[in-house]
């Protein structure tokens, strides 16, 4: 009896157990609508709800017109200031004196340039006289940063230095895969900046000096500015202004002279401008000075300055008919584009050296290559070679040339990597550079006074000085034994 009432009472127990479990399964169900359910109920049911969610979408319409209506306005902003950077520049080009200047060659400068923020300088390479400049104020009054035609310099230095082997040009660093030609061609600024970084911020200076950049090219004319060298860099920051000219400021007619003394084999001209009939009966051509620089350093820069523009950053100036040496510049001076080109042409009797700068939308996607295209093309009759000298100066294999037409292939550092130029730049002098390898040796830079001590440190311990084991090293101490006493 006993156990039957226990096991009924057992049994009473769980029946309630499993009553409460299944009620309390009843109502979490009752609970769990889900949230979105319950809003979209809750917001039919509520007038105020579905006002209050039209309101939301309403203003988020709001808010993205308003954000598209701000970047058209910014656009408008940006195409009205360059137009207004155009008229300003017509202006000034009414008041160039054109006295003495070529008409035909001033008439073919203008129509390049058109209607377009820039200048032009077009010159004889081997007299220094000046047929036409485009826009004085900018070509003669008015500096600017070099950019990438600065590597011109860097080339130079870095041959005659012989931090360019000129048997094996790639050999400037571990890392690097890319010959002078080739860096040339397509403006490399890891190159640049490693053969900068080697030849030294004093030597850099010195060669720069040399070819004419931070003092006056002595043009007949007034009021020209004689540009800017920097004062002083160290680390990174020289390698840095190696491959984009920082601290710099050149003018048209700078580069001119410069380019000028790269196609008459190293002689830095005063240019000329014949204001009268008896100034251009008494002209002679006045060289300032003969630079410093090797004969095989300014040969061994033609292939790549050929390269930019038959199929790297400068073919847009290429011609078919002639063979034209040059190099580009692209980047950004106090937010505003400038792009830069020099150049000579015809190759083996050079009688024009152009230089093109543009500023603003001008200044982009080498457009002054373009420019100076136009003007050799233009002239060729006039200053132009035969067509054969074509093929001889054509350096790139026919496979190479192929493949560098295609976008994907190829590589302009200059404006590829402009626009985060900043970021680069403050990264990169956070950066500890270690010095580069060349040849199988470390190499300091050429200006360096300080010489490098090496002392090996032995890892063998010398065994008459070898310390006695330590006591801790012994045999560990025994637990001494008790000796029994005997009792009398």
């Amino acid at each position: 009896m006993f156990q039957i009432h226990r096991s009924f009472r057992s049994a009473s127990v769980l029946f309630l157990l499993i009553a409460l479990s299944l009620s309390q399964i009843k109502i979490v169900a009752a609970k769990s609508p889900a949230k979105n359910q319950k809003r979209a109920a809750a917001a039919k049911r509520d007038p105020r709800g579905r006002r209050a969610e039209l309101q939301r979408l309403a203003a988020r319409r709001r808010a993205e017109a308003a954000h598209l209506a701000a970047i058209a306005r910014q656009r408008a902003a940006e195409r009205a200031a360059e137009e207004a950077l155009r008229d300003h520049v017509q202006s000034l080009i009414k008041l160039d004196d054109v006295a003495g200047e070529d008409p035909e060659v001033r008439r073919v400068a203008v129509n390049a340039l058109g209607r377009h923020a820039g200048t032009v300088v077009v010159m004889d390479p081997k007299t220094g006289r000046v047929y036409s400049v485009v826009n004085q104020q900018w070509g003669l009054r008015e500096g600017v940063k070099p950019c990438s035609t600065i590597k011109l310099v860097t080339g130079l230095a870095g041959l005659n230095e012989k931090v360019i082997d000129s048997v094996n040009t790639t050999a400037i660093s571990d890392s690097n895969r890319v010959d002078l030609t080739r860096a040339l061609a397509y403006s490399k600024n890891e190159y640049f900046q490693q053969v900068g970084g080697q030849v030294g911020f004093n030597k850099m200076m010195s060669y720069a000096h040399q070819l004419g950049l931070g003092e006056k090219t002595g043009i007949n004319t007034r009021d020209e500015s004689a540009g800017r060298v920097p004062r002083l860099k160290s680390g990174f920051a020289v390698n840095h202004m190696s491959s984009h000219g920082d601290d710099f400021k050149v003018t048209a007619l700078q580069l001119g002279t410069l380019i000028s003394a790269m196609a008459n084999g190293g002689k830095l001209i005063t240019p000329f401008v014949p204001r009268t009939p008896q100034e251009e009966k008494r002209f002679t051509p006045k060289v300032r000075r003969v630079v410093d620089i090797s004969a095989d350093a300014f040969q061994h820069m033609v292939p790549g300055m050929i390269g930019s523009v038959s199929y790297g950053s400068g073919r847009k100036a290429g011609n078919s008919q002639e063979v034209i040496a040059g190099k580009t510049g692209t980047c950004i001076e106090q937010g505003a584009w400038i792009g830069l080109f020099t150049s000579y042409a015809p190759l083996n009797n050079p009688r024009l050296a152009v230089v093109v700068i543009g500023r603003g939308v001008d200044g982009r996607n080498h457009f002054p290559a373009a420019v100076a295209g136009r003007i050799y093309r233009d002239l060729g009759a006039r200053f132009g070679a035969p067509g054969i000298e074509r093929i001889a100066g054509n350096t790139e294999s026919a496979t190479d040339s192929t493949a560098s037409d295609s976008k994907s292939l190829v590589v302009d550092d200059e404006e590829a990597e402009a626009v985060a130029d900043e970021k680069a730049t403050i990264a990169a002098q956070q950066k500890i550079m270690s010095p580069t390898t060349i040849w199988g040796d470390v190499r300091q830079p050429a200006d360096s006074k300080v010489k490098r001590v090496v002392m090996p440190i032995s890892n063998r311990i010398d065994p008459i000085t070898k310390p006695a084991k330590a006591a801790t090293e012994a045999k560990p101490l025994e637990r001494p034994r008790r000796v029994a006493s005997s009792r009398k």
